[in-house]
């Protein structure tokens, strides 16, 4: 338990390093002269090299085992990462921190679900990620107004720097407190390396879950941690302090979002229909956002909000997906999962970097936040249009199985 309650901590850190850009947004554009582009850029570097990482750690959990992966990743890219960060002199350096912070933060994760997958029932598997994410989502909202309020009164370089001590704390005690789980001697060898991604694509079951698994935690993400600060601020000409309580507000819904999906699997005896009907609701805030902009502080904050808590289906999502991955590959399974889940939040930061630019009108902010939203509407509709063909997998059956 005490490990679990280590790596909770650095999951808290993994969600913090995702997020905290958009309450520096004024500070890093006055000190360093970064642009909207650069923040951009500088968000999906984390996402993106994160996702790529997961095919490392896949393998590194199946051989390795989570104590060793994770600790040794988050001490020399999590807390490097942060060092890097607080030295920064230019925007790039910024890029760089994020990227160097997101394969630090690549396994902390996974190596709570990889413990879970293997010592528990699958059908407790959904509560289980859930109800982790949504302590561990905590540091999403300490990214918010806290950090903001932390930067007004210490400097974000001093507290950058008070982070990377904590995160090589933390990193040390995930190497004390984690115990790996006993392995079975007949998959120790099977398909030990990069091949088994190769079977896991094979498996047809998994096509259609996957758009959903990419979409439906990237609205929420990309939203809360790089376009509500650029967005208040230009529309509504919101300060630091009005853009962390926004923000502040979306990512508690997200960690109430994520201990709310958690036991409904099991309550509705679905995982699909929950899905699906929680991700339509969170599409359509999305498409009020991009209908109705200007609809002032309070209903914007409310319509975010219920993206942030309908959005939170990801513990969900790796549940369903993960039903369908054979033991030996556990490791793999559900960091290929996560791959397309963090992949997808990166992209999306790339992409609707260009969406901005492209759309963007002097003297005109809504020019760009009115496709913005429709963007993301448009992507996580097609998802649930083609997350209707998927197979369910109820968690009862599951533990039948299992039993």
């Amino acid at each position: 338990m005490a490990g679990i309650v280590a790596l909770t901590v650095g999951y808290f850190l993994s969600q913090f390093y995702r997020s905290f850009l958009a309450v520096l947004t004024p500070a890093l554009t006055q000190d360093l002269g970064a642009t909207k582009a650069d923040l951009s850029i500088a968000s999906g570097a984390w996402f993106v090299v994160f996702a790529l990482m997961q095919f490392v750690v896949g393998v590194s959990l199946d051989r390795y085992g989570p104590r060793k992966t994770a600790s040794f990743l988050l001490v020399f890219g999590g807390a490097g990462g942060a060092v890097l960060f607080a030295a920064a002199s230019n925007a790039w350096m910024v890029v760089l921190a994020m990227a160097l912070n997101g394969i630090g933060c690549s396994a902390v994760l996974m190596a709570a679900v990889f413990i879970f997958a293997k010592s528990f029932s699958p059908a407790r598997l959904a509560i289980l990620i859930s109800w982790l994410i949504a302590f561990g989502t905590m540091g999403n909202v300490i990214s918010s107004a806290p950090m903001a309020a932390a930067a007004e009164a210490f400097g974000w370089r001093a507290v950058m720097a008070g982070l990377a001590v904590f995160t090589l704390l933390v990193g040390a005690a995930i190497y004390t407190l984690v115990r790996d789980p006993e392995s079975d001697p007949e998959e120790s060898g099977a398909n030990s390396g990069f091949s088994g991604y190769i079977e896991l694509l094979k498996l047809r079951v998994l096509w259609p879950i996957l758009p959903l698994v990419i979409f439906n935690y990237a609205p929420s993400a990309s939203i809360r941690g790089l376009w509500a600060g650029p967005f208040l601020a230009d529309v509504y000409d919101a300060d630091a302090l009005l853009i962390g309580e926004v923000t502040l507000f979306m990512a508690i819904a997200m960690s109430v979002g994520s201990f709310l999906y958690g036991p409904l699997d099991m309550f509705f005896k679905t995982r699909k229909w929950v899905a699906f009907c929680g991700n339509m609701i969170a599409l359509a805030a999305l498409g009020l956002l991009a209908l109705f902009p200007l609809a002032g502080i309070p209903a914007v904050t409310a319509l975010l909000v219920v993206v942030g808590l309908c959005g939170a289906s990801y513990g969900l999502m790796m549940s369903h997906g993960r039903a369908f991955v054979p033991s030996h590959l556990t490791g793999r399974g559900v960091t290929l999962l996560n791959f397309f889940s963090t992949g997808g939040v990166g992209v999306m930061q790339f992409a609707t970097g260009g969406v901005v630019a492209a759309t963007a009108v002097p003297g005109d902010p809504l020019a760009s936040y009115r496709p913005l939203f429709l963007f993301y509407f448009v992507l996580l509709g097609l998802a649930l249009a083609i997350y209707l063909f998927c197979r369910d997998a109820p968690p009862e059956v599951q533990a039948r199985h299992r039993d």
